[in-house]
């Protein structure tokens, strides 16, 4: 009998005690998080392009952000200087014969973008599209720095986020979208 009481205390405890850790309201609280973190990041970015600064400092904290013409200088030395310039077909013609001869429009949109996605993000409005969005400018990124010896993971880390968001609907908690969602009797809304 004590050899039946000894294998049920060694016995893994009861799927309903694991609740807490798998907790659907926290999870999506933990997803609302990293998408107002994600909007942060774009729409900070896209200040320091409207604003032309490139500086920021909170109290002890300093930091930079890419404002516009560092865009520019980044694309173009990835492009065609670091390593000897990428080996990626098509990119090099992209980018020499289509952005940066049009750079004063470019730079424009890319603003416009990141201050677009990063506030809808931020509010959990369209949240899919914007994070989808903002993803697509990172992986072009990471196509960019695909072949100029790298470190591996300097890029992933900026579009996974992005991509995680946009395949779920991280603005029904804390978000406009979630609100849009109760209000629209059987209707879908665009998460």
């Amino acid at each position: 009998m004590s050899s039946h009481r000894e294998s049920a205390s060694n016995a893994p405890p009861p799927r309903a005690s694991l609740g807490p850790a798998l907790d659907a309201g926290a999870l999506a609280r933990g997803l609302a998080v990293l998408r107002i973190f994600v909007g942060v990041i774009a729409f900070t970015n896209g200040l320091a392009k409207l604003l032309s600064f490139r500086e920021i400092e909170i109290g002890p904290y300093f930091g930079t952000l890419v404002n516009r013409p560092e865009a520019r200088q980044i694309l173009d030395f990835e492009v065609n200087e670091r390593g000897g310039g990428t080996d990626l077909p098509l990119l090099p013609t992209l980018v020499n014969d289509v952005i940066l001869p049009n750079y004063g429009v470019f730079e424009w949109l890319l603003t416009a973008t990141e201050l677009a996605t990063g506030a809808l993000l931020i509010i959990g409005l369209l949240s899919r599209g914007a994070a989808l969005i903002i993803f697509s400018q990172h992986f072009f990124l990471q196509l960019v720095y695909f072949s100029s010896g790298r470190f591996a993971f300097e890029q992933p880390h900026e579009w996974l986020p992005p991509l995680i968001l946009a395949l779920v609907a991280s603005g029904m908690i804390w978000g406009l979208d979630g609100r849009l969602t109760r209000n629209h009797d059987g209707a879908r809304w665009p998460s």
